[in-house]
């Protein structure tokens, strides 16, 4: 039986001036090289031209056919079919009627594009078709309103310069449709570089009724930056699945995946996070800096004395360092800025973490998912017979993993990992409540490093304020006479925020002998807090967050955000 192609075949070989070797050839060649469909390798060989094309699928598949540049679309059709998706499978909105939708199309043989534009829109979907160079045009036209929001999205900033450093994603994109020069394109760049020059650690697009509302977390808290038209909401979503190349056809489950950039020289990773919300999809994406864990642990705020204690601690050949924390304070950084230091090629340091954030060469790093049945106790027990020397576990969550972790710790392995508790004291509470034994705890701990993060004053505004008495009558016990506060008074280059960075606050709380016996006894957190204060010097969070509002770091008002349980 004749098929659709075979009818386009024949009917084009019979054509005059078209040679039929040269068809046979091309179709040879096509069964290697499937990058571009039959019709599209036969305009581009100029077999054919565009209008006979036209011509010869219209009387062979009895398409309708349409001349667009006579035709003008409903501008509504933009909320059917984005951009992106226009862009992407050459396919232009005509009108929308009920549940059927008519698009135009150069190549109606495709029919991956016609299950997939069925997919994304809902729509029962009809074709009429039109010549490629007409189509590309009409997209071009009709889609222009996106230039307009790319302009207020850019007004300031240089030109893109950023680049996909996946190879095979930017020989995609640029098959599309030049890919660096499409307006969506354009401007999703545009808010990740800004994102970058603002120091930005996620950055949140919003759906709402109206559009997309763009956040950016610039030192901890969250700023509004601009608003997209819901007009464009599609496409930029798209935008971003395809740089993390996720399925653009899903939009009822939540996604997950990363991309890398490159910037100049600079490459900077990006873990990208979907969820389906009322209004569309919500898209977080993580700017991952690799520049931020190679700094060293001084620069990330820790004192001296700390850094000293965490630099005695790491180089030791087993046992387990536990860095904990709410969410959000820096705990991540400061392990893999640990492991960082000790990635020599003498050393077989595997991870498993949910997720992995930083990729770091001379790792072996896995990433735990739990669908599946590769959980951290499953993966750490795997890990143990890989014989790793440093072993990071990215979270202590139950009591099988941290049975697995401590004893791992116990037999040879230098285990790195982070908990979820208030204080460092805390940390032997919360194990032993999670069923371990008080001798396993008391022999595998060699550190524990309560953590929190507290913004910088902005240098560039910084001055002198009185302190209120009321928060100073609380204080003024821990405050040395005659201290000067600072405040930022807010400028161009904080954002008029008052504040530019920000700084690690840490407690260290070392096991020596002592703290071990008083484990072993079962005393209780406050007890081993108190005689890490009076003997081992240990400085609570309360009073390194102090002690930098003093020395002109911070101010009053992140001493309490940060440490207010201390007071």
């Amino acid at each position: 039986m004749e098929t659709s192609r075979d009818r386009i075949l024949n009917s084009i070989r019979a054509m005059p001036n078209v040679d039929p070797a040269r068809i046979d050839a091309l179709l040879y060649d096509q069964q290697t090289d499937k990058k571009h469909s039959l019709i599209k390798t036969l305009l581009r060989q100029k077999i054919i031209s565009e209008h006979d094309m036209l011509v010869v699928l219209v009387r062979e598949l009895h398409i309708p056919s349409i001349d667009l540049s006579k035709y003008r679309i409903d501008e509504r059709l933009k909320a059917v079919i984005p951009e992106k998706i226009a862009r992407l499978y050459h396919a232009v909105p005509i009108s929308c009627f009920a549940e059927i939708l008519t698009v135009a199309v150069a190549d109606p043989l495709n029919v991956f594009i016609l299950d997939d534009l069925r997919n994304i829109t809902g729509k029962i979907v009809d074709v009429v078709v039109a010549t490629e160079s007409q189509i590309r045009q009409t997209i071009d036209n009709f889609y222009s309103s996106a230039s307009a929001t790319l302009s207020a999205v850019s007004e300031g900033l240089e030109g893109s310069d950023l680049q996909l450093v996946d190879e095979q994603q930017v020989m995609a994109e640029s098959d599309v449709n030049n890919a660096q020069e499409a307006p969506i394109i354009r401007m999703v760049n545009l808010i990740i570089k800004e994102a970058i020059r603002q120091r930005a650690s996620d950055i949140h697009m919003e759906p709402t009724a109206d559009g997309i509302r763009v956040r950016y977390r610039i030192d901890g808290m969250l700023q509004d930056i601009l608003n997209i038209p819901k007009e464009n909401q599609n496409t930029v979503i798209v935008r971003i699945k395809i740089m993390s190349n996720l399925d653009i056809t899903s939009f009822q489950l939540p996604q997950d995946g990363r991309f890398k950039l490159r910037i100049n020289t600079q490459e900077i990773d990006f873990r990208v996070s979907l969820l389906p919300t009322t209004f569309g999809q919500k898209v977080v994406m993580r700017v991952l800096d690799k520049n931020s864990i190679t700094v060293g642990l001084h620069k990330l705020g820790f004192t001296p004395t700390a850094v000293e204690i965490l630099q005695e601690t790491m180089v030791k050949p087993f046992g387990m360092i536990l860095v904990t924390g709410p969410t959000g304070s820096g705990k991540s950084t400061t392990l893999y800025s640990i492991i960082n230091q000790l990635n020599t090629i003498e050393r077989n340091i595997i991870t498993i973490e949910d997720p992995v954030e930083y990729l770091i060469e001379g790792l072996t790093q896995i990433e735990a998912k739990s669908d599946i049945g590769l959980n951290f106790a499953v993966g750490l027990r795997a890990i143990l017979r890989q014989s790793p020397d440093i072993v990071m576990v990215g979270e202590i969550r139950d009591a099988e993993t941290a049975d697995i972790a401590i004893k791992a710790s116990l037999t040879g392995q230098l285990v790195l990992s982070t908990l979820h508790t208030n204080d460092a004291a805390g940390v032997v509470t919360r194990l032993v409540d999670m069923g371990l034994e008080p001798f396993l705890v008391a022999s595998s701990l060699l550190l524990v490093c309560a953590q929190r993060l507290c913004r910088k004053i902005c240098t560039y505004c910084k001055h002198k304020v009185d302190m209120p008495p009321a928060a100073f009558e609380k204080i003024k016990h821990r405050i040395k006479p005659g201290a000067i506060f600072y405040e930022g008074k807010g400028c161009d280059r904080c954002r008029h925020t008052g504040y530019l960075g920000r700084l690690g606050v840490t407690e260290m709380l070392v096991i020596d002998d002592h703290v071990r016996d008083l484990i072993l006894r079962g005393k209780s957190s406050a007890e081993v807090a108190k005689y890490a204060q009076e003997k081992q010097g240990m400085k609570l969070l309360f009073d390194d967050v102090i002690d930098k509002m003093t020395a002109g770091e911070t101010t009053l008002a992140e001493v309490y955000r940060i440490a207010a349980e201390d007071q």
